[in-house]
């Protein structure tokens, strides 16, 4: 049973580093592309209206939800939310089907 519990939790940690570096790859992609809107935009108009803070906030507010992901910061389904809930649906059937 250990072996199986150190490769679930080898498997968990792998696929969360995943997650970690895809972020990064994703705010390393933002900070290039808005910077070359950025200075496409001031060459363009010199910032008479600064158009690229639109592609700035939409792309922005996708990075803040992928960080939310990768870093578990949902208050509401946070670190280890999942397992607790299986460990008690679990625990629940086993006590419904003792009496039954």
């Amino acid at each position: 049973m250990n072996f199986l519990d150190n490769d679930n939790k080898y498997l968990r940690a792998k696929e969360r580093v995943a997650e970690v570096k895809k972020f990064y790859t994703s705010l390393i992609s933002y900070l290039f592309v808005i910077s070359f809107l950025a200075a496409l935009n001031y060459y363009v108009n010199e910032w008479h209206y600064a158009w690229f803070l639109w592609a700035a906030f939409g792309w922005g507010i996708g990075l803040v939800f992928h960080a939310i992901k990768a870093f578990e910061l949902n208050p509401f389904f946070g670190k280890g939310w999942e397992e607790r809930k299986i460990r008690e649906y679990m625990e629940e059937d086993n006590g419904r089907n003792k009496w039954e």
